[in-house]
């Protein structure tokens, strides 16, 4: 468990990577839903891991994961001009498939709601 500092510090790298990554041009990250689903900092601050997930799919998210980590020097200097911080921490990107998988269980959702409505018909 994070400290209080380190979640706000970590939230505040957040929303600017997920600001940085809407203004990027790199052909593999425009025009997707790109999204930072979580960071997780060292407790020295100064390594975090960022995970990139995508709604069209896990093989999405890897392709922005591999632009990403082309421009993750770039993506460091905008951090370090926006968030006041001593040392801006170095960035590992890893491809995940949480909204992939959030998007299966509402549909499995959806099709309980649908026979339970099914069954109390009958």
């Amino acid at each position: 468990m994070g400290t209080y500092k380190s979640e706000r510090t970590a939230e505040d790298i957040r929303r600017e990577i997920t600001s940085i990554i809407r203004g990027l041009k790199d052909p593999r990250i425009a025009q997707k839903f790109i999204s930072v689903s979580r960071i997780e900092l060292t407790s020295d601050l100064s390594f975090a891991k960022v995970y990139i997930s995508a709604l069209e799919g896990f093989d999405t998210a890897k392709e922005a994961v591999a632009a990403l980590t082309n421009g993750a020097g770039f993506i460091r200097k905008e951090i370090s001009a926006k968030v006041r911080m001593r040392k801006v921490p170095e960035l590992k990107f890893i491809a995940d498939n949480s909204i992939e998988q959030g998007m299966k269980i509402v549909e499995r959702m959806n099709k309980l709601a649908v026979n339970e409505e099914k069954e109390d018909e009958d």
